[in-house]
């Protein structure tokens, strides 16, 4: 078994390592080891600003990528899809209708009705039949 050994801590700080180490790790001495071997490994000291936290990071990059979405929705809408419909309507060529060389004038029959023929009495006894 290890020794221990004292180390003297404000009231204050000690309480806020014991409750950093409660929650993170399962003893107070793999936290110091793991707080010291994190700065050891990445080479900085606890003294240096780290720059912006990452939720700030991450929301400047939000709002970068919003931008850059606009910038290609209005791209999209006043270049590309303008010159797609000028390619096409290069490239895709409608038929031209045929027209007749010579004009034809084309004669419509009149259709006459024919209503009832008028047919001579004398053909038609009074009994409705014919005479032959």
């Amino acid at each position: 078994m290890d020794s221990f050994i004292t180390i003297r801590f404000k009231r204050k700080t000690a309480k806020r390592f014991q409750e950093f180490s409660k929650k993170h790790f399962k003893t107070h001495t793999e936290a110091m080891e793991n707080i010291l071997d994190f700065f050891l490994y990445n080479e900085i000291s606890p003294k240096e600003k780290l720059g912006p936290t990452g939720r700030t990071i991450e929301a400047k990059l939000l709002k970068r990528i919003n931008a850059v979405i606009a910038i290609m929705r209005d791209v999209e809408k006043t270049q590309t899809k303008p010159t797609v419909a000028m390619l096409q309507s290069l490239f895709v060529m409608d038929e031209p209708k045929k027209k007749p060389l010579i004009l034809e004038k084309k004669y419509v029959e009149e259709k006459k009705e024919v209503r009832f023929r008028e047919i001579e009495s004398a053909r038609f006894t009074t009994k409705g039949r014919a005479k032959r």
